[in-house]
């Protein structure tokens, strides 16, 4: 648990440039405070300690406004950035290196029982106010567009976006640290429209130059 704590507490100065102490980070980051509190939640539920989990989950989530269940599975090096918002279900399953921002849900339909919470893969960045549902898989170095709604599996190396996402670009590689925002996205919509607007630019064209002869 204390391993995972350190690594958590380095991942905030990997991802966040506006970190600048360890002391601030301990005292002020919402979203450090956030997963202190899931680790030790989840070190008591995993050892079967009664009510005490989902209570201190409970007062996490009325100091910090981010929501994780004890008995979810987070990685090491996790980062929420902002969070207020956040919430994680029981079954959530999380890798190593992802980013969540702001009120992001890794949450359930309602419809499945079990495994009903999304699995996240490694270095996975989650763009505000996006919604992952279900007992889905996200794969590896997946980036997920801000307000988009993940309903289907994600293969590894993709990025999606939209409502309900879509895949809309797939590297052979996994992104390099230094493009892991969930900015840079391609609009489908946007370049479907203007795909449409140079089809209606060439068809007049041809109308004119039939008009000329």
């Amino acid at each position: 648990m204390f391993s995972s704590i350190r690594q958590d507490l380095r991942a905030v100065f990997d991802r966040d440039p506006s970190a600048t102490s360890t002391l601030e980070v301990i005292l002020t980051y919402a979203g450090f405070h956030a997963l202190l509190a899931y680790r030790v939640s989840h070190w008591l539920s995993i050892h079967h300690v009664p009510f005490v989990p989902r209570a201190i989950s409970q007062v996490a989530r009325l100091l910090t406004g981010i929501e994780i269940h004890p008995r979810a599975t987070i990685g090491k090096g996790f980062f929420i950035d902002h969070g207020m918002g956040v919430v994680i279900g029981e079954t959530a399953e999380i890798g190593d290196y992802v980013t969540l921002f702001q009120g992001v849900t890794l949450g359930g339909t309602g419809k499945e029982r079990g495994k009903r919470h999304p699995t996240v893969g490694n270095h996975v960045v989650v763009g505000a106010g996006a919604k992952i549902l279900g007992g889905i898989r996200i794969g590896d170095n997946v980036k997920v567009g801000a307000n988009s709604v993940v309903l289907k599996s994600v293969p590894a190396n993709s990025t999606v976006t939209g409502v309900p996402a879509r895949v809309i670009k797939m590297e052979g590689n996994r992104l390099p640290e230094a493009t892991m925002d969930h900015i840079n996205l391609p609009d489908p919509i946007a370049d479907r429209f203007l795909a449409l607007e140079q089809e209606i630019i060439d068809l007049r064209k041809k109308l004119e130059n039939r008009q000329d002869r």
